[in-house]
């Protein structure tokens, strides 16, 4: 039996999808414009221009992968030549440029429904819901009730919420409510079981997640959001790979947000594990633990959360630069026959307008001893690469998608 190894580099675009104009996106492209940046504008001690450095995703095939999806070479190499796997890209056909979708999609099951969304003005959530909220919570009142930054809003409304008992709640550009509260003061499980409350209360508004974010610090100046993030989300409406896994009596192995992200359904252990550094921790002691028949998904979700919704080109360089120098440890655990694969879940150009995610192709990278170096055709759903994985761990076909030969 094999294993299956998941390295979901969360927002990681490279190039904007034939239908990016629906959404505002017709341009963006993550990874483009992060390799002109870095060559326009980061130097060496000695002046020099020091370029995106990214070899061992260039030997997967990322560079010709990205330059098929853009149908133009990139204007910077990313440090090596193409040496191993099949790569290509894949289109989305979920509606909307969410989280859950893309993840969803790519483990067979697309969102063809609606997810809904809070207006951007300020009070932006229904009166009914945040009384409900409010009496259900035994709260004293709520503070934001606006789309923020996760990080900026602590810092606003953080000392006023210490003063007050009051949570701060807010949203952003996805299907989603936030939930900010002091770890210590406000407490760990009454923030759970506030979360808890609001899931089943959004659920007419069809909002996908209901996110805690906890924080400690004494004052605006040293507010940190702590490890202890839970997503309640919505379960998939078919069963996924993850599920297909589970019936087939296989282990699945998440690593960081995933096991939220499937609604802790179809996961037979969880590795927490916040930053990319802990996560990429965490991936290495799973291959190590993980028995065949195991899937092993890891999400690096600081890509999306840290730079890309922050506008940070430098940062979300550098830390594909950080996981890009961790991959030599982990190809050095793989077994023969396992499957490796590098992909995203959605784009989130730091150089575009807003802080919303950006509607592109993901780079489709497998590789392992027994996957044939080649040029994959385009795959026009994401869930095309779930379908693969089931054909090549031998289970039943999940719900959509096409399986393509990786010998």
């Amino acid at each position: 039996m094999v294993r299956t190894i998941i390295l979901l580099l969360d927002s990681f675009g490279i190039g904007y999808a034939s239908d990016a104009a629906v959404y505002g996106d017709e341009g963006a492209d993550t990874l483009g414009h992060i390799c002109e940046w870095f060559a326009k504008n980061r130097k060496d001690e000695k002046g020099m221009v020091k370029p995106l450095y990214l070899p061992n995703l260039a030997a997967l095939g990322l560079q010709l992968a990205a330059e098929s999806s853009r149908k133009a070479p990139l204007d910077v190499g990313l440090g090596s030549d193409y040496k191993m796997g099949a790569y290509t890209y894949a289109e989305e056909v979920s509606n909307g440029k969410d989280t859950l979708s893309g993840h969803w999609e790519i483990s067979g099951v697309p969102v063809y429904f609606d997810w809904g969304y809070f207006p951007d003005v300020q009070n932006c959530f229904p009166k009914k819901l945040m009384d409900d909220i409010i009496y259900k919570g035994n709260l004293p009142g709520v503070l934001g009730e606006k789309h923020a930054s996760g990080t900026e809003i602590i810092k606003e409304l953080g000392e006023e919420h210490l003063r007050t008992g009051k949570p701060i709640v807010y949203t952003s550009a996805d299907s989603v409510l936030q939930i900010a509260a002091h770890e210590e003061v406000f407490g760990l499980e009454r923030l759970y079981d506030l979360c808890k409350i609001s899931f089943n209360l959004v659920q007419p508004y069809k909002i996908a997640r209901v996110i805690a974010r906890p924080f400690i610090g004494s004052c605006a100046n040293d507010f940190t959001r702590t490890v202890n993030r839970h997503d309640y989300a919505v379960s998939a409406p078919e069963e996924t790979l993850l599920d297909k896994i589970i019936d087939a009596g296989g282990n699945v192995y998440a690593i960081g947000k995933i096991a939220d992200i499937f609604a802790h359904r179809g996961i037979t252990k969880h590795y927490a594990a916040c930053g990319l550094g802990k996560i990429a921790d965490a991936t290495v002691q799973a291959i190590k633990d993980a028995p065949d028949n195991t899937l092993i998904f890891a999400n690096f979700v600081d890509f999306d959360s840290s730079f890309g919704h922050r506008r940070d080109i430098l940062g979300y360089g550098e830390a594909l630069e950080y996981v890009d120098s961790r991959l030599t440890e982990i190809f050095s655990l793989f077994k023969d026959g396992d499957l490796g694969l590098v992909t995203a879940d959605h784009g989130n150009d730091p150089t575009w307008a807003g802080s919303d995610h950006t509607r592109e192709k993901i780079p489709v990278l497998f590789f392992g001893s027994k996957v044939i170096n080649k040029h994959l055709k385009p795959m026009s759903t994401f869930a095309d690469i779930g379908q693969t994985i089931a054909a090549y761990m031998g289970m039943k076909k999940t719900f959509t998608g096409t399986a393509v030969d990786l010998f």
